[in-house]
C-alpha cells in the first residue's frame, strides 16, 4: 500500500509538473508583440550576428576596476569583427574602461556578475559633431559609442554604469544635507546663490549662457573645447543604423540620457533596467529620436527626469532634418520614477506617428503621460493610441498636454505659479507643433495633483483627443483649454477640488456618462469666447445643467445639456 502511494504521488507531481510547464508554453505562446496594434505595423527586425565568440580576458583585460580596460575591449570587438562579426563575453568582475567604439554584427554580452564601469578621467571623450537635445551640436563621446552600423545587441545580464556623478551639476533643494555636504567635500565648485554644486569651474563656465544644456553661440571645435567638462554625454550613443536590440543588461548613472537610439530603424528595447539617481540632471532612460519600427517592452526605468522619451529633432535643425519618430510599440513596462512615465516630446520636429502605449505602470512619476512642445518646434504628433494604464502617487498631472513647455519639469512649473494660460494667438507657420487624432483609454489613476490638463494654443488646438474608460482619484480634475474635438466618455472620477472641469476656449466637446463627488454649481466651469458646440450629457443620476456655470463671454447656445 504504501509503494503504491508513493507510486501515486510520484505520477501527481509529474502530471501536475508537465500541466504547469503546458500551461506556461501557452501563457508563453499567447503573448504577442504585435497584438492589438492599431496601425499597419512593421515585424522588427532583430540583429543576425554570426556565430562567432570571444572572451574579453583573453585580450589582457585586468578584472577589479582599478586598470584601465581600454584596449583589451576594443581588441576584442576588432578580433570578432576580422571574422565577420560575433559575440563579446565579459565575463564577471568589475571592468574598467574608457569609450567603447562599436562595429557592426557585434553583440555584447555582459554576464551575470559583469560591471562595465566607465574612467571618470574626461579626457579619454574627445568632443565630436552629434546631436544633443535635438540639436546638431559637439558634445564629449559617448561611453558606448557607434554610427553607421547594422547588427548590434547589448545582451546578459550585467551592469553598465557611466559613472554619471563626475559629469553631472546637482541642485541643493534634490539632497538631503548629509548627501550636499558629501558633494562639497568631494571637490568641484558652488555657483555665486550655493545652491547648486558643479564638477568642475569649467562646468560652470560652460553652464552659462546655456540653453537646455546646448550653447547657441559656440560656433567652432575650439570654443566647445574650452567647456570641454560642460559637454557631457548620454550614455550610449547608437546613431544612422539598422536592427539594434538592448535585451537583458543594466543601464545606470549616465552622464546625461541613459539610452539615446538616433535615426535607428529596427530598434527592439526589451527586458532591461534604466536607472539613475532620481535628483540627477537630464538623467533621461530612454530616449528613441527619429526611430522607425520600434519596440520597448517588459523593461523597468527609475530615473532623474523622463523615462521613456519620443523625439524627432527641435526648432530648425529637426524640421531641416525631417525625419519623423515612427511605428512604436511600448508595452509592459514599469516607471518608479521620472519627470514623465512615458513622454512626447519635447523635441518633435521632425514629427511623430503610429504610437501604441499599453500596460505600464507609473508609480510616483512627475507626470504618467506627458506630451510636451511649444511655439518654434513645429511638427506632428498624431495617430498615437494609449491604453491599460495604472498609476499612483503622482505627485502632478496625471495626463499632461503642454503646448507651453519652457524646460522645466512640471513640479517646478506648478511651483512657480503653474502653466501659462493666453488668449493672444500668432500666425500658423511652419514653426507651429500640431498634436492630433489621440486616444486613451482604460487608464487608473490612484492619487494625483492633478488628472488631466490638455492646452493647446490659440492658433493651433489640441485636436481629436479621446479619453475613455478612466478612474481617476486626484486633487483637481480636467483643465481643457484651446482644444477642438475633445471627448470624455465613461469616467469615474473622486476629486477634492469642488470644480472638476475647467473649460476654456473649447469646440465640438463631448461628456459622457461621466460621474463625480462634486456638487457645487460650479462643478463644470466654462469660460472663452471661442467655445462652441459643448454637449454634456447627462447620466441618469447627473445633472449637469445643475453643476455648470458660463461664463459672461461664452456665446449663446454654445453648450448643450
Amino acid at each position: 500500500m504504501k509503494t503504491k502511494s508513493i507510486h501515486h504521488l510520484f505520477f501527481t507531481v509529474v502530471f501536475l509538473l508537465l500541466t504547469c510547464s503546458e500551461l506556461t508554453a501557452q501563457n508563453s505562446d499567447s503573448y504577442d508583440t504585435y497584438k492589438g496594434i492599431e496601425f499597419k505595423m512593421p515585424k522588427v527586425n532583430e540583429p543576425l550576428i554570426p556565430n562567432n565568440t570571444v572572451n574579453l580576458k583573453d585580450f589582457g583585460a585586468v578584472n577589479g576596476g582599478y586598470v584601465l580596460n581600454t584596449k583589451a575591449f576594443a581588441d576584442a570587438i576588432e578580433a570578432v569583427s576580422k571574422k565577420g562579426g560575433g559575440k563579446v563575453i565579459i565575463p564577471p568582475g568589475i571592468w574598467l574602461t574608457g569609450p567603447i567604439i562599436l562595429k557592426s554584427n557585434i553583440e555584447l554580452h555582459a554576464q551575470t556578475g559583469a560591471l562595465i564601469k566607465f574612467s571618470t578621467d574626461k579626457s579619454l571623450y574627445p568632443i565630436i559633431e552629434t546631436s544633443f537635445e535635438g540639436l546638431n551640436t559637439w558634445r564629449c563621446i559617448s561611453p558606448i559609442y557607434g554610427k553607421n552600423l547594422v547588427n548590434v545587441a547589448f545582451t546578459g545580464s550585467g551592469v553598465w554604469d557611466g559613472s554619471g556623478e563626475a559629469w553631472r551639476q546637482v541642485k541643493k533643494n534634490k539632497l538631503t544635507e548629509e548627501q550636499w555636504k558629501k558633494f562639497i567635500a568631494s571637490g568641484g565648485v558652488l555657483n555665486d546663490k550655493k545652491d547648486s554644486w558643479y564638477p568642475s569651474e569649467q562646468y560652470l563656465k560652460g553652464s552659462k549662457g546655456a540653453d537646455q544644456n546646448v550653447r547657441h553661440d559656440l560656433k567652432t571645435k575650439e570654443e566647445f573645447e574650452a567647456i570641454h567638462d560642460f559637454l557631457r554625454p548620454v550614455l550610449v550613443s547608437i546613431q544612422n543604423s539598422k536592427r539594434v536590440l538592448f535585451d537583458g543588461p543594466v543601464f545606470q548613472n549616465s552622464p546625461a540620457w541613459n539610452l539615446h537610439p538616433f535615426m535607428v530603424e529596427d530598434l527592439i528595447v526589451r527586458n532591461i533596467t534604466v536607472r539613475n539617481p532620481w535628483f540627477s540632471q537630464n538623467g533621461d532612460g530612454l530616449d528613441v529620436e527619429s526611430c522607425k519600427n520600434v519596440i520597448i517592452e517588459n523593461s523597468s526605468f527609475d530615473v532623474g527626469d523622463d523615462a521613456i522619451c519620443i523625439k524627432s529633432g527641435k526648432d530648425k535643425d529637426g524640421r531641416d532634418r525631417a525625419v519623423a519618430c515612427e511605428n512604436i510599440i511600448v508595452k509592459n513596462n514599469i516607471v518608479y520614477h521620472g519627470h514623465g512615465g512615458v513622454t512626447v516630446g519635447s523635441e518633435m520636429s521632425g514629427g511623430v506617428k503610429n504610437l501604441h502605449v499599453s500596460n505600464c505602470t507609473f508609480m510616483g512619476t512627475d507626470v504618467g503621460l506627458r506630451f510636451k512642445s511649444t511655439r518654434g518646434r513645429g511638427g506632428i504628433v498624431e495617430n498615437i493610441y494609449i491604453s491599460d494604464i495604472f498609476m499612483t502617487d503622482i505627485p502632478s498631472q496625471a495626463i499632461s498636454f503642454d503646448l507651453y513647455y519652457g524646460g522645466k519639469s512640471i513640479a517646478e512649473t506648478l511651483a512657480e505659479g503653474g502653466n501659462t494660460v493666453t488668449t493672444k494667438a500668432v500666425p500658423v507657420n511652419e514653426q507651429t507643433p500640431q498634436f492630433k487624432n489621440i486616444s486613451i483609454k482604460n487608464i487608473t489613476i490612484k492619487g494625483a495633483q492633478q488628472a488631466v490638463f490638455l492646452q493647446g494654443l490659440p492658433e493651433m488646438n489640441l485636436e481629436n483627443i479621446e479619453i475613455s474608460n478612466l478612474i481617476a482619484k486626484a486633487e483637481k480634475g480636467f483643465s481643457i483649454i484651446d482644444a477642438n474635438g475633445i471627448k470624455i466618455n465613461n469616467a469615474k472620477l473622486d476629486i477634492e477640488n469642488p470644480t472638476v472641469f475647467e473649460i476654456y476656449n473649447t469646440k465640438n466637446m463631448s461628456l459622457k456618462n461621466i460621474a463625480f463627488n462634486s456638487t457645487s454649481a460650479k462643478a463644470i466651469s466654462i469660460n472663452g469666447e471661442a467655445c462652441q458646440n459643448i454637449e454634456l450629457t447627462a447620466s441618469p443620476k447627473t445633472d449637469f445643467s445643475k453643476t455648470t456655470t458660463l461664463g459672461e463671454t461664452v456665446p449663446k447656445n454654445a453648450v448643450k445639456f
